[in-house]
């Protein structure tokens, strides 16, 4: 007598009872769930350390500075009430800077790791228009003999082949380092020993590069006008930096761009004498990143953040199951297939880092469908919920793997889906007499 009330009350919230401690359970599988997150990561952190060694070991990311006419001028100033004889160097750039040339993309491996890196064969020509846009108040004399150019390369272990540069149709070899770094840290020199200043004249130059590199490949628009031209056989181009192309074409067989950047676009002159620029000409570079959209590491991460829905999912079809079909299933029969739906994250990082990731995510949730499918067989009796849990499960997975491949509509899919899984099961139990049900036999867990 004295354990029918509480019988009675346990039978009555047998439901609420249950419900609650599925989701309590799908709350706790969130953290096997956030372990694999750390190691999604930690996979990641290496597969970034491993790809920067192959950068630096090959060439890291270039960018084109250059070229740029540098004159010194001998100024007389007065220094502790004393005049002495200052070197200021004049800088002019170009009046035309023009740039075409052919990137060819390569896959190096190391172990189980890729990087992109790539081959480019640049043509870089021009004209340089000698002005006279400097004080010449205290002005001594103009070092003509001691006149360079200067042409910068953030790594120069990426050229691949001897340089020649062309100064008013002549041939000059060029020289490693930099006069001038607080303009241009890295590249290389050609000393102009026969250089007239004569402000009539304008000069042309040309430079073919052979250069390696990795990344990214940026230019600065140094010239009054600048053209760049570039294509390649990578189908999978980012845009970037302070100016986007003016005309691009993206193919499944490669790209081709082109920018046309004029003097007024940039934040700083032609000509200036050594002190007198703010501005910094890095700011304006501009270029083209080979990298791919979405990486295997970025979508695996993105699909374990989908992993409470689809537990979730799972959970919901067998609480139906076992609300309408009156079928008992044991708390801890939900938990072996929370775990399974966990397990489906670790094969997938890991099937993935061997093989093509959509390829992976299919043998992943084939395997983890069929075994959640076998072990329901003994749990619904019926062989209908069975094929009813293996379409829904399906439907999740190519769901989540729709979801976590759109970038732009990611956001718009899982809301619209969420919408849909809601709204069915409304209408599936909008008859149940839940009251009813909470006295199915058996105590709750």
């Amino acid at each position: 007598m004295n354990s029918s009330p509480t019988v009675s009350v346990w039978t009555r919230y047998a439901v609420i009872i249950k419900v609650a401690f599925i989701c309590i359970l799908a709350l706790v599988l969130l953290i096997p769930t956030g372990m694999i997150y750390m190691i999604i990561h930690e996979r990641e952190t290496l597969h970034t350390e491993v790809v920067a060694d192959i950068y630096d070991k090959w060439a890291g990311s270039q960018q084109l500075q250059g070229p740029v006419l540098s004159v010194p001028l001998i100024y007389e100033e007065e220094v502790n009430k004393e005049k002495v004889l200052v070197t200021r160097y004049y800088h002019i750039l170009p009046d035309e800077l023009t740039i075409a040339g052919n990137i060819h993309p390569e896959v190096l491996e190391r172990g189980i790791y890729e990087a992109v890196v790539y081959r480019s064969d640049l043509q870089i020509s021009g004209a340089i228009k000698i002005t006279d846009n400097f004080d010449k108040e205290s002005l001594v004399d103009i070092r003509e003999s001691g006149a360079f150019l200067t042409f910068g390369l953030p790594d120069l272990r990426g050229i691949e082949d001897e340089v020649k540069f062309s100064w008013d149709n002549k041939t000059h070899s060029v020289r490693p380092g930099t006069f001038v770094p607080q303009l241009i840290s890295s590249g290389f020199h050609v000393p102009l020993n026969d250089f007239t200043f004569d402000t009539t004249r304008t000069i042309p130059f040309s430079i073919n590069l052979l250069l390696k590199g990795s990344h990214h490949l940026t230019f600065l628009p140094l010239g009054k006008t600048t053209t760049v031209e570039l294509a390649s056989s990578w189908k999978d181009p980012k845009f970037d930096g302070k100016f986007l192309p003016n005309n691009r074409s993206v193919t499944e067989t490669g790209f081709q761009a082109s920018w046309k950047v004029l003097e007024l676009n940039r934040n700083f002159p032609q000509s200036w004498v050594q002190g007198d620029l703010t501005a910094t000409l890095v700011d304006s570079a501009f270029g083209v990143e080979l990298l791919s959209p979405i990486d295997d590491y970025q979508k695996s991460t993105r699909s374990v953040k989908y992993a409470i829905m689809t537990i979730g999912l799972t959970f919901l079809m067998f609480f139906l199951v076992e609300v309408l079909g009156k079928n008992n299933i044991h708390p801890l029969q939900y938990a072996m297939v929370g775990v399974a739906i966990c397990l489906f994250y670790i094969l997938l990082i890991s099937i993935s880092e061997h093989t093509d990731f959509n390829f992976a995510y299919a043998i992943s949730s084939v395997a983890i469908i069929t075994m959640i499918c076998l072990y329901a067989r003994s749990l619904l009796h019926r062989i209908s919920y069975v094929l009813i849990l293996g379409l829904i499960l399906s439907g999740s997975f190519g769901f989540l793997f729709i979801t976590i491949n759109s970038q732009d509509y990611a956001l718009l899919l899982g809301s619209l889906g969420l919408f849909v899984i809601l709204g069915t099961t409304m209408y599936l139990t909008r008859n149940v007499d839940w009251y009813r049900i909470s006295s199915y036999s058996g105590p709750p867990m």
